[in-house]
C-alpha cells in the first residue's frame, strides 16, 4: 500500500534507516534522560548532575561556562557540578547538555565524516550555534544555551538527510546544482517534506520542550513590523535568532574566499534581523565580524578549504573510506545484532567505492536459498523482494562468487564475454547494472552472505584498484564473525 503522504513515507524511510545502523537510538535515549532530568522537581538536581558528571567533557564544559565572563555577576569560582547547576540553572545545563550531544553524535560518525558534504553542513551547524550564543550575550546571556539548541534543531532535518538518506541528498544536491539554487529550494520535491519538517519529527519523537519546539520554527523578518521600542516575544524572539544564525552562518562562508562578497552578505543578513532582534545593527555586525577573527576562524577556514577541496575535486580516498568501515565493525561485538551491522558494511561500500547501489544477499538455509535483506541506493526497497537465488549451483557469476573465497569484479557486464553468466533473473531485475563486485561473506567453510555493489552507469563505472579490492575482501571477511559458526538459522534483523 503507497503512502497518501509522500512525507509521512519518507520520515517512516529515515527511522526505520536509522534504526538498522543501530547509532542514532542511543542518542535518543540519552536526549530523552536529559530532558526527563531538566523536568524533575527543581529541587532535585541529582539526576541532571549524574549526566553531566558521567561525561568528562561534559562537566568541564559545565564548569567553563559557569566561570566565563557571561555569568560571572551570577557566581565565579566553580568548581563543582553541582554548584554550576545552581548558578546556570537547571534549564541553561540542560539545553547545553541537550546541544553538545546532539553535535557530538554527528562528530562521532567517523565513517560519513569522510564525505565533504558532511562536514561541511556539520561545521555550518556549529557555527551557527556560535553565532546564535554571542546574540544572547549581546541581548540575554540567559537564553543562550536554549536558544542554541533552537539552533542546531532547526539544521537537524538536513543533517539526518545527509547522514541517513544518501541516495536522496545526491539528488537534492545535483538538482539544486543543476538549477543553480539552494538544497533546501528542491527539498521538498526529492523528499516531500522539506528539512524542518524532518527536524520537527525528530523533536516530537525525543518529547523535547514546547520552548524548543516553537523556537526551531522558521522566521521571515519581513513578515513582521514592530513599534519603536517593542520587543518579539520570547519563543519568536529565539525563531528570530535560530533563522538569523543559520543565514549568518552561510554568509559568513560564501564558497570561493571572496571576502567582499562575505562582508556585503554579512551586512545583508544584519540589516534584515537586526530591527527584529532588538540590537543596534553595527553592534550586531561588530560583534559578527568579531567573531570571524576569534573563535570561528579557525571553523571558518575549515569551511573554507572544504569548499575549495570539493571545487578543484581532489582525489577521493576509497580505500581509507572503507577501511574506517572496517575498523567501525572491529570495534563491535560479534553478539551485535546483524542488521545494523549488514548496514554499516553496506555504507562503508557506498561511500568509499561511490557505487551506484549496495544490495546485501543472506543465506535461509530452511529454503536453500540467498535473498537480498537490505541495501542503499536508488530505487533498492523496491528491487530487493525480487532478489533471491537458489543455492544449488548453476553456471552464472552468482554463483561463482558463493562458492569463492574472494570477490568477483564484473567490469562491463554488457560485454558477451560476461553477459551469458549473469542470471536472467538479475538482469531483469537490474537492467541497468554497468559494472558490479560480489562479495562472500563466509563463516567457517560456509558462504553465508553475498554483498552485491554496482555502478549503473558507464560514465560513473571504474577499475577497483588492488588496494581498494583487498580492503573490500578484509571488510566481508570481517562480517563474517557476526554470523557466528556456520549458519544453522537464518538470522533475525533488529
Amino acid at each position: 500500500m503507497q503512502d497518501k503522504d509522500p512525507g509521512q513515507g519518507l520520515t517512516r524511510k529515515l527511522w526505520s534507516r536509522i534504526n538498522e545502523r543501530g547509532d542514532f537510538p542511543l542518542l535518543s535515549d540519552s536526549l530523552r534522560a536529559t530532558i526527563s532530568a531538566m523536568q524533575a522537581d527543581n529541587a532535585d538536581i541529582t539526576p541532571l548532575v549524574q549526566i553531566v558528571l558521567s561525561d568528562f567533557t561534559l562537566t568541564q564544559r559545565v564548569i567553563r561556562l559557569a566561570n566565563s565572563a557571561m555569568y560571572m555577576a551570577f557566581g565565579g569560582n566553580i568548581t563543582t557540578v553541582s554548584r554550576a547547576l545552581v548558578v546556570l540553572g537547571m534549564e541553561a545545563v540542560g539545553h547545553l547538555v541537550l546541544g553538545l550531544k546532539l553535535v557530538d553524535h554527528f562528530q562521532q560518525s567517523h565513517l560519513q565524516l569522510q564525505r565533504l558534504d558532511a562536514k561541511l553542513e556539520l561545521n555550518r551547524a556549529m557555527l551557527a550555534g556560535w553565532v546564535a550564543r554571542k546574540v544572547c550575550e549581546l541581548h540575554d546571556v540567559r537564553t543562550a544555551e536554549e536558544t542554541v539548541v533552537c539552533t542546531l534543531m532547526r539544521q537537524l532535518g538536513k543533517l539526518l538527510c545527509i547522514f541517513y538518506l544518501e541516495h536522496e541528498w545526491t539528488c537534492i544536491r545535483e538538482l539544486a546544482l543543476a538549477r543553480g539554487c539552494t538544497e533546501d529550494e528542491v527539498a521538498v520535491e526529492v523528499l516531500g517534506v522539506n528539512f524542518e519538517a524532518l527536524g520537527e519529527d525528530a523533536a516530537e519523537r525525543w518529547g523535547l520542550p514546547a520552548v524548543i519546539r516553537q523556537g526551531m520554527q522558521p522566521f521571515d523578518p519581513e513578515s513582521v513590523q514592530l513599534d519603536p521600542g517593542a520587543a518579539l516575544e520570547r519563543e519568536r524572539w529565539m525563531q528570530a535568532v535560530a533563522t538569523f544564525s543559520v543565514q549568518m552562518s552561510r554568509s559568513m562562508t560564501i564558497a570561493g574566499g571572496d571576502i567582499a562578497l562575505r562582508e556585503r552578505r554579512m551586512r545583508e543578513t544584519v540589516q534584515r534581523y537586526a530591527g527584529v532582534l532588538s540590537l543596534p545593527p553595527g553592534s550586531l555586525y561588530d560583534t559578527m565580524e568579531q567573531l570571524t577573527r576569534e573563535r570561528a576562524s579557525q571553523l571558518i577556514q575549515e569551511i573554507d578549504d572544504l569548499h575549495a577541496e570539493s571545487c578543484h575535486g581532489l582525489p577521493h580516498n576509497a580505500e581509507r573510506t572503507l577501511r574506517q568501515g572496517i575498523y567501525e565493525l572491529r570495534s563491535l561485538p560479534s553478539e551485535h545484532d546483524l542488521g545494523p551491522v549488514l548496514a554499516m558494511a553496506s555504507e562503508a561500500m557506498l561511500a568509499g567505492m561511490r557505487f551506484s547501489r549496495t544490495i546485501v544477499f543472506v543465506r535461509d538455509p530452511r529454503r536453500h536459498a540467498f535473498e537480498a535483506r537490505l541495501g542503499f541506493g536508488r530505487g533498492v526497497e523496491q528491487l530487493l523482494p525480487q532478489l533471491r537465488f537458489n543455492e544449488v549451483f548453476s553456471v552464472d557469476v552468482f554463483h561463482l562468487a558463493i562458492t569463492n573465497s574472494v570477490g568477483i569484479f564484473i567490469e562491463n557486464a554488457s560485454d558477451p564475454k560476461f553477459s551469458v553468466h549473469i542470471p536472467h533473473w538479475f538482469r531483469d531485475a537490474v537492467p541497468d547494472s554497468h559494472a558490479f563486485v560480489l562479495l562472500p561473506v563466509r563463516a567457517g567453510k560456509d558462504t553465508v552472505a553475498l554483498i552485491y555493489g554496482d555502478w549503473n552507469k558507464a560514465e560513473l563505472a571504474r577499475s577497483i584498484l588492488p588496494e581498494e579490492m583487498a580492503a573490500l575482501n578484509e571488510l566481508a571477511r570481517e562480517l563474517g564473525r557476526f554470523f557466528g559458526h556456520g549458519s544453522r538459522a537464518f538470522p533475525e534483523f533488529h
